[in-house]
């Protein structure tokens, strides 16, 4: 095919890329031959112009179509090459967090730096049987690849698990050997297994360590054989190991540590027994601070410590060894801390009293001087002498640390010889499986010795490794006979030449070290001239003459020469080994060093002056001792040997290869770093396995597989019946090269790539295809889109346009309207303003003519009043003035005449003391008298003026005064007219005022009138709307209050129903759990019974064992244990006790002995319990006890009359009480009433049931009686008989010794059970056994302490006397009983009677009354009885009686069932002393001679019954039982003679001989038929355990007997169920509830072993109907698969299909149905079926990537929907088996919905609430779209999902548990078959039985 076909626009290539390795792009444009540049777009966008290189003309790589990225096999991709390798890888890694990838025959693990729970013993069982293939890659499948295939072609397997320091090689070899230990298991007890697994610990810490790539790196390589028996168990294991890193002892880099154990014991140095190492913190030693990180996160080293001790106690080596071990470690502790001084140049010292020297040596027990003198010198040897050296400095530590190395080496090779011993079996060894953990290819940037070593290990394994898959593909192209062409593969077969050939590298580099004079430098110039010229992988740096270079199969390596000579010699110091072989008190130093002599390689190294770590090569156990001379062998032979023995032992196994692949340097959780992958890829091999699969054929297809996948590339003609011919004719037609496919037998090969062209035309034809469906599809749509338009339109127009019609009309209508009303409205407007302004106007005039009017009255009223107050104002104010101008004057000339006074008298003063001063007073008087003179003149000239003024004034007012007395006449002469006008005014006035007031009162008297009548209406109103409010609001809160209690009665409905269905939720969980764990007890328990069974028989194999007789079992220890066996674990360890012949017996256990302990202990806590409640009631049988002890002391004679007077006195209470009840019935019949008192009438039936039930009591007590006083006349006689010929002595008086006994209470507990038990309805026709009994006991006994030493007989013979006598106070208490009852039903009569009339005579009232009375009068009279009755309560509070007596009845209620539990335990006890007698009678008769026999024949008195229907029994000879249970049980098979019988015929048969038993009261023989028929039904289930017919037959018929047994027992609760027919055919002396409880136990191990059986029939076919077939065909297209071919899903011959499984469940239901199984068991059954189809189909699928499919949803839905239509055609759907495929049909639709938006998210978590988060997300990261037209689910809606799941609380658990079984209960299914029916086929051979 030309490239341009491939290399066209939108195919998608890898370009290389210098930070990513690989880039995708996209070709824009089409290539074209010839072209030199491809036009790209890389997936960011950018465009890129991409050179071919123009000698090879190479185009890029093509990219895989999507629907194959994420394939588990690697080999599955069409194009196999380096970018799809790397691709897939990181898809699965990141994307779906997938670690482990096939690549062909090779599982790649990634490491993920993660704890993944995906190791689990779920996951384990899950793999477990699986082909490889079949499930998603995982080390599982490979362990369970190698361990089938070792069982399967009797070959040895190895897995090789190789990588990289931290890639996790030793984590995924350990999982290897959990796998094997967990699946195979050991053969013996020893537990090899957990041995195996507890060596990892150990390994780990003296061999691991901390480097800068793992916190827990192997330093070592090991090599480690699992053994296996013929059976496949583990037996035992071998372990070899290589290349131990010693120079880590004393050397670590930046960020290391030394070994784990180290840091270990310093963690634990704390601890007493570590005190004498003197250790203390790792900071403190040299050995262990070096790396300055010691210190490993999330690791305690102190818990690491205990783990490691444990382990080392399980592999057998004890305290003492340990302790020398650590000693050891921490001596090479304290002597790396040795400090060394230079003495001189040439020579050193140890300082003496060197502390950590001293430790060293008392840890050793070598002597301190010795061992400092040999650290610092060395012995040299020549031909004559010896010289003893001192060293320098540098050499003596190099010797101190040669020495650690040394010590520690040899310790490491200890510690692996015991752990191999441990490990080592007894056993031959069959077949082994070898896993080897072992450093890949490394590269540093400084290699010397160590990296030499490894890499040439990878070569050797890498060339074995290429052999291998070159001979898987010729095998393959030969099973297929195909044209087979030899394939062009690297061979590094001259690679290993130039190590390992002669003078080869190691040949020269061992001749360099013999060389005296050897050095490193000669030898690298041996090397350059010998191979750089010859050999083509050989090459010299530029740079440097101290190094070389290989060309490795994964990549060039230099390295440097120099250390290789030391490294490779070896060496350590003779004289410091002899020091501490000398060494006499430490024996363990010396078992070390014993072997030195004789060692066949050496294991110290030595001083180390350069690189990096140092090697030790472990010695092989198998060679034989070799002679000195090889002592001398180098480490480089030593490590050729050891490989090339390896390689022999993988050779001669089938290799599993496991390479681990670390994702980048830094530890981060799921990071992929693609340069590190890619390295990693080149170095371990997987590129090549890619290479040489892409160089043949690596496609391959069945022909169906390809005819299913591609038949849309095929036309109908082509399809011929032969699929392989018209695959043939097809392909022919779609490639055209020949060269490019081969047809072989069964598959079709193509080259690389032709599957993505193939892929390539399908996806083109099927987008074709929906290119034209589209089209379609688009064009009816569209069409019917216009369509449905245009009817809308229309149909818009039409009714529009009627609209718009509508509305002119309307608009029409409106206008006219609105003309009319605004003429008229105008009009009424323009007249209503008119009106009302011409009525303002003239209100306006009236109003305005009265303000003027009135405004000018006022205005001449206001001038005259202000005219007269101006007048009055101006007189006052002009008085007022004058008079305060007066006083004024007066005051101010007062004022100034004091001041002139007091001035004056001042001077007169002055004057009178001074004679100049009175002169000049004088003088001054003188002056002032002048002036004063003065002054009275001018006075005087105005007192003249002013009289003058005076007079004229006095003129002027008498002439004014005249003038006014005028006026005032005239004025007076006017006020009398006034007045006189003014009495008329007033007189008019009071008229008018008079008749004002009238006015005002009428008006008022009116307004008073209105208001009250407004008031009243008002009141009216506001009432009557009051009312109605209030009516309202009691309306609304009556509704709300109603409304509230319903919404409240509601809510406390809903609470109480959904709290009672939590708690009956929790119930039933609570009780479901406990049904589990104890049905999984019985399982444990049945388990161990067949493994006692199988090493009984495997015993009885190897030793002749005689065959036991017949041995008699004691009847006393029999009974006891019948009578005292309350648990179904008792029972059956009773049953095993028990010696039946051809039945096997299991042994009582110790649990089942701890179990029977605490039983024991509650039986005692209840027998305290009933003690007490006795203790209460022994006050009552006083009087009756004392009676007795007087009555006692008479003779037997007087005891028969005192009975018989007895009988006579019941005999006259009974005539009595039939004459007592005869008057009854005769005043009940002579008064009948009209209404309730009739006979007929319900409370005189009620009434006469009680009295007629009385009556039948009555008449049986009068049987009884006649009864007891014939069986007391004849025994009188046999005793009278026996009397005379007896000699005995009666027993002394029994008082004494029985207050002295310590069982008394249990003999009172016997007489109430006995008491109770007359009392009980189905007893009321024996208690003449007891008192037979009892007058057996009264006859003359031989000496009781020669029949039971121990005295119990003689115990339960008194108490059963006192028990006689207390039968007569019980007789006389029941006649008291009955007399109290007459007297209460004659009371109850009386008032029947008198509530008769009083209600005759209300209804007489009631009818006159008219109707509307009668509810009243009645309601009155019921009220008025009420209060009567309350009245006659004995308490005033008739509510606080009512409670009182609900008290006393709850009391009365718990009295009675403490009672019955009572009755129940004391009828127990009762018959054991009952059965006591019996044995004691019949050793008296043993004891007595035959004469005595014959003369009295005394037997057991049987109270003779009453007519009795015997029918339905089954009886048969002790002697026949075998024989019965040999042709019912043993010899009966479902197939044969059971298909014809009734269903649970057997069961019947059992039964019904069993009623027979019970019915002659034969214990023994009931037991033994019970646990002969026990033990068969074992027998025959263990012998055909596997055949689900026998287990489906067993099982029904268990439980139809298990029914049978509860159906005839009496108890109430079951007869209910029965007819009166089957009633009386109910056991009537035995109490089998014990054996009820272990058949429940045997029918739920049947059960068990049913579904064990079924799930086995079901399990191969429910992968495979389920998930795989194609129940709609053509849904699921088939993706190319790899060479790890999976099972086809092509339905091909001896496939199952879902037909297969529904036909299976329909042979399943109708076995089960036609063995009669119950329909409540079968739904049982069916709900475990279908929880193990749903469990097991959802564990694959969460399993299998290539399942998780949106085609694989629907056909998981399409095939849970037929299941479920399986129920419905059986009517089972109500079973809850539906329920149980809930997880299947949620996980189907997860792979069917949207995983896009977070609305999808939303609804996945609302749906999938039957998933745990972790199957969700596991169920979307394996999601794989199957066509290109899907899409794959997004990591970050992956995230939203597990966010949104954040909160949920749910088991961390992926898987399901298939091996959960579902507690069974088995409900009552009572039969209504007859037993007297029954007819037995004579094909049973049971002819012995007798029809009774």
């Amino acid at each position: 095919m030309a490239a341009s076909e491939l290399y066209t626009k939108y195919a998608r290539v890898w370009i290389p890329d210098s930070e990513e390795v690989w880039r995708s792009a996209e070709l824009t444009k089409d290539y074209k031959q010839g072209d030199t540049v491809l036009h790209l777009q890389l997936e960011d966008g950018t465009d890129l112009e991409h050179k071919l290189d123009p000698k090879t003309k190479n185009l890029p790589h093509l990219r895989n179509p999507d629907i194959l990225v994420g394939e588990n096999d690697l080999t599955a991709l069409s194009y196999l090459h380096e970018p799809a390798v790397l691709h897939n890888l990181k898809v699965r890694f990141i994307d779906s967090k997938l670690i482990y990838t096939y690549c062909g025959i090779v599982l790649v693990a990634i490491n993920p730096y993660e704890t993944l729970p995906i190791y689990g013993t779920d996951i384990i069982n899950a793999y477990s049987g699986q082909n490889m293939g079949d499930m998603d890659p995982h080390i599982f499948a490979v362990a369970e690849e190698a361990y089938k295939q070792m069982a399967r072609d009797e070959r040895n397997q190895s897995i090789i698990v190789s990588g990289e320091s931290g890639a996790g090689k030793t984590v995924s070899a350990k999982y290897a050997m959990r796998y094997f230990a967990t699946v195979s298991g050991s053969a013996s007890e020893a537990n090899v297994e957990e041995k195996v697994l507890a060596s990892n610990p150990i390994m780990e810490a003296i061999g691991n360590a901390k480097t800068t790539r793992n916190d827990n790196s192997s330093r070592f390589g090991k090599y480690i054989e699992i053994g296996f028996d013929k059976k496949y168990h583990i037996i035992g294991a071998n372990m070899r190991t290589y290349l131990l890193e010693k120079s880590r002892v004393v050397f670590q880099a930046d960020e290391e540590r030394n070994y784990h154990i180290f840091y270990q014991l310093c963690a634990s140095s704390h601890l007493p027994e570590f005190k004498a190492l003197k250790l203390s913190s790792a900071d403190d030693f040299h050995y262990t601070k070096q790396g300055r990180n010691p210190v490993i996160d999330g690791v305690d080293d102190a818990n690491e410590m205990s783990t490691t001790r444990n382990a080392f106690i399980l592999l057998g080596i004890n305290e003492s060894y340990q302790m020398g071990l650590f000693q050891v470690l921490a001596a090479i502790l304290h002597l790396g801390n040795v400090d060394v001084k230079d003495r001189d140049a040439d020579s050193s010292v140890i300082p003496p009293n060197n502390s950590h020297l001293m430790v060293f040596c008392e840890l050793m027990g070598v002597a301190y001087q010795d061992m400092s003198h040999w650290l610092c010198h060395k012995k040299l040897k020549t031909a004559a002498e010896t010289y003893i050296k001192p060293i320098p400095k540098l050499q003596a530590i190099n010797a101190r640390d040669a020495l650690a190395k040394h010590i520690y080496a040899k310790l490491f090779n200890w510690i692996v010889d015991h752990v191999n011993k441990a490990l080592h079996s007894t056993v031959k060894q069959h077949s082994f499986i070898g896993v080897l953990d072992i450093y890949g290819f490394e590269t540093f940037e400084i290699n010397s010795f160590e990296q030499f070593c490894i890499n040439y290990a990878n070569e050797k394994l890498q060339q074995q490794f290429n052999m291998h898959v070159f001979k898987l593909e010729q095998e393959e192209y030969m099973k297929e006979q195909i044209p087979w062409t030899l394939i062009d593969f690297y061979d590094n077969q001259p690679c290993i030449n130039l190590i390992e050939a002669k003078m080869g590298i190691l040949d020269l580099l061992d001749e360099e070290c013999k060389m005296p004079k050897g050095s490193d430098d000669s030898w690298a110039q041996k090397l350059y001239n010998t191979h750089l010229k010859t050999c083509s992988l050989f090459e010299k740096p530029r740079m440097s003459n101290k190094a070389f270079i290989i060309q490795h199969f994964a990549d060039k390596v230099e390295y440097q020469c120099e250390g290789f000579l030391e490294k490779n010699k070896d060496t350590v110091n003779e004289e410091q080994i002899h020091v501490l072989k000398a060494s006499k008190k430490f024996d363990l130093l010396v078992e070390l060093f014993q072997d030195e002599e004789k060692a066949t390689s050496p294991t110290g190294a030595g001083p180390a002056t350069g690189g990096r770590t140092r090697l030790s090569v472990k010695p092989d156990k198998g060679k034989p001792a070799q002679s000195s001379k090889e002592h001398k062998k180098t480490v480089g032979l030593q490590f050729r040997n050891s490989l090339q023995l390896l390689m022999e032992t993988l050779n001669a196994t089938t290799p599993h290869y496991v390479r681990c692949i670390k994702p980048n340097d830094y530890k981060y959780a799921f990071t992929f770093d693609p340069k590190r992958a890619v390295q990693q890829l080149r170095a371990c091999g997987v590129l090549e396995t890619i290479r040489i699969s892409a160089a043949g054929f690596p496609s391959r297809w069945t022909y169906q597989e390809f005819f299913s996948r591609y038949r849309v590339l095929m036309k109908q003609k082509d399809v011929l019946p032969d699929k392989k011919m018209t695959c043939k004719n097809v392909l022919e037609k779609l490639v055209q090269d020949p060269d490019k496919y081969q047809f072989g037998k069964t598959k079709i090969f193509f080259r690389a790539g032709q599957v993505a062209y193939l892929e390539k035309l399908r996806a083109d034809k099927l987008r074709a295809a929906c290119i034209r469906i589209q089209k379609t599809i688009r064009c009816w749509l569209a069409r019917k889109k216009y369509l449905r338009m245009k009817h809308a339109a229309i149909t818009i127009q039409r009714y529009v346009r009627g609209y718009q019609a509508r509305c002119l009309a309307t608009f029409l209508r409106r206008t006219r309207a609105a003309i009319i009303i605004q003429k008229y409205q105008r009009m009424y407007v323009a007249r209503s303003s008119y009106r009302r302004k011409q009525a303002a106007a003239l209100a306006m005039q009236c109003i305005l003519r009265a303000y003027m009017a009135r405004q000018l009255y006022k205005a001449l009223l206001r001038e005259h009043k202000a005219i007269i107050i101006q007048k009055m104002v101006r007189g006052w104010l002009a008085r007022q003035w004058y008079k305060r101008s007066l006083a004024a004057v007066v005051y101010l000339q007062c004022c100034v005449r004091r001041m002139r006074a007091k001035r004056e008298l001042k001077k007169l003063k002055i004057e009178a003391r001074s004679v100049e001063h009175y002169k000049k007073l004088n003088i001054g008087m003188e002056n002032k008298i002048m002036q004063l003179q003065r002054k009275i003149d001018d006075q005087n000239k105005d007192n003249r003026s002013l009289s003058e003024r005076l007079s004229g004034l006095e003129a002027t007012h008498a002439v004014e005064s005249e003038r006014l007395r005028r006026e005032l006449s005239r004025l007076r002469c006017a006020e009398e007219d006034a007045k006189n006008s003014n009495n008329r005014v007033i007189t008019l006035q009071e008229e008018l005022e008079r008749l004002r007031a009238e006015l005002q009162s009428t008006q008022k008297e009116k307004k008073a009138i209105e208001e009250w009548a407004q008031k009243y209406q008002d009141e009216m109103e506001q009432m009557i709307s009051e009312l109605k409010d209030q009516n309202n609001l009691l309306k609304n809160e009556k509704n709300d209050l109603n409304r509230l209690i319903q919404e409240q009665g509601q809510q406390w409905t809903e609470k109480m129903q959904r709290a009672l269905k939590e708690e009956t939720a929790q119930l039933e969980s609570d009780l479901n759990e406990e049904r589990s764990r104890y049905q999984n007890l019985l399982s444990e328990h049945l388990r161990l019974e067949e493994k006692y069974d199988d090493l009984k028989e495997e015993i009885s194999l190897t030793v002749n064992v005689p065959k036991p007789g017949h041995r008699r079992t004691d009847s006393t220890h029999s009974s006891n244990e019948s009578e005292y066996t309350y648990n179904s674990e008792f029972a059956e360890s009773e049953e095993g006790s028990r010696g039946v012949e051809d039945v096997t017996k299991a042994s009582l256990d110790m649990a089942l002995f701890l179990k029977l302990q605490k039983r024991v202990t509650e039986l005692e806590q209840e027998k305290q319990g009933l003690q007490n409640e006795l203790d209460r009631r022994e006050e009552q049988f006083q009087r009756a006890r004392a009676r007795d002890d007087e009555e006692h002391k008479k003779a037997r004679s007087a005891e028969l009359e005192y009975e018989s007077l007895k009988r006579q006195e019941l005999e006259s209470e009974n005539k009595k009480l039939k004459h007592n009840l005869n008057e009854i019935r005769q005043s009940l019949m002579g008064n009948t009433g009209a209404v309730s008192a009739a006979p007929g009438s319900p409370a005189y039936k009620v009434l006469l049931d009680q009295l007629n039930a009385s009556n039948e009591e009555l008449e049986v007590r009068k049987e009884e009686v006649l009864i007891l006083r014939s069986q007391l006349v004849s025994q009188k006689e046999a005793m009278q008989h026996k009397d005379e010929k007896e000699t005995m002595t009666e027993p002394l008086h029994y008082v004494e010794d029985v207050q002295k006994l310590t069982d008394a209470k249990e003999i009172s507990q016997a007489y109430m059970g006995l008491k109770d038990t007359n009392r009980s309805p189905r007893f009321l026709r024996r208690p003449l056994e007891v008192n037979e009994l009892v007058n057996r006991l009264r006859s003359p006994l031989p000496d009781m302490r020669k029949m039971n030493e121990d005295g119990e007989l003689w115990l339960v013979y008194e108490g059963l006397k006192e028990t006689n006598r207390l039968l007569e106070s019980q007789l006389q208490a029941q006649r008291r009983s009955h007399e109290s009852e007459l007297e209460a039903l004659r009371g109850e009569l009386q008032s029947v009677k008198e509530e008769n009339n009083r209600q005759q005579q209300l209804l007489a009232q009631n009818l006159q009354l008219p109707p509307e009375a009668r509810i009243e009068a009645s309601l009155q009279h019921e009220i008025t009885r009420l209060t009567n009755e309350n009245l006659v309560n004995p308490t005033e509070d008739p509510k606080a009686y009512r409670i009182s007596v609900l008290r006393r009845m709850i009391d009365l209620m718990e009295q009675l069932e403490k009672q019955d539990k009572t009755v129940r335990k004391l009828k127990k006890q009762l018959k054991v002393f009952a059965k006591k007698i019996n044995d004691l009678e019949g050793g008296q008769i043993e004891n007595v001679s035959p004469g005595q026999m014959a003369d009295e024949p005394i037997r057991p008195v049987s109270i003779p019954r009453r007519e009795k229907d015997f029918q339905g029994m089954l009886e048969y000879k002790k002697e026949d039982e075998l024989k019965l249970v040999k042709n019912l049980i043993l010899e009966l098979k479902p197939r044969g003679v059971a298909v014809n019988l009734i269903p649970g015929l057997p069961a019947y048969i059992l039964f019904m001989c069993l009623r027979h038993a019970d019915y002659i009261n034969d214990d023994q023989k009931v037991r033994s038929l019970l646990t002969s028929t026990i033990n068969s039904i074992k027998k025959i289930l263990k012998k055909r355990g596997d055949d689900f017919e026998t287990v489906s037959f067993w099982l029904a018929n268990t439980c139809r007997f298990l029914h049978c047994l509860k159906q005839y027992s009496g108890d109430e609760q079951f007869m209910k169920y029965n007819s009166p027919k089957q009633n009386e055919h109910c056991l009537s002396n035995f109490d089998l509830a014990e054996y009820r409880q272990v058949l429940s136990d045997l029918a739920i191990q049947i059960y068990q072993q049913l579904i064990k059986c079924m799930e086995n029939i079901l399990q191969p076919m429910i992968v495979s109907g389920m998930l795989e077939h194609e129940t709609i065909q053509g849904v699921s297209g088939v993706k190319p698969t790899g060479l790890r071919k999976r099972t086809s899903s092509i339905a091909d011959e001896g496939t199952y299909t879902l037909d297969s499984i529904i036909r299976q469940l329909n042979s399943f239901h109708s076995i089960m149905c036609q063995h009669g199984t119950d329909p409540e068991l079968i739904k049982q059954v069916v709900k475990q079926q279908f929880y193990i189809i749903g469990a097991v189909t959802l564990n694959n699928l969460l399993l299998r990537k290539d399942m998780c499919s949106w085609s694989k949803g629907m056909q998981i839905r399409y095939n849970v929907s037929q299941l479920e239509e399986w129920l419905r055609d059986k009517n089972l759907m109500v079973c809850g088996a539906k329920e149980t495929l809930e997880p299947l049909i949620q996980a189907a639709q997860l792979l069917q919905v949207k995983k896009k938006t977070d609305e999808d998210a939303e609804a996945i978590c609302s749906m999938c609430n039957a998933l745990t988060t972790a199957q969700i997300v596991k169920v979307l990261n394996l999601y794989t779209p199957v066509n290109a037209f899907e899409e794959r689910v997004s990591v970050t809606f992956i995230r939203t999902i597990q966010n949104r799941l954040r909160d949920r609380k749910e088991s961390p658990q992926l898987l399901l548990d298939t091996k959960i079984i579902y507690p069974v209960t088995f409900p009552f299914n009572p039969s209504s078959l007859a037993l007297e029916t029954i007819q037995i086929p004579g094909s049973l051979n049971l002819a012995f039985l007798t029809r009774v």
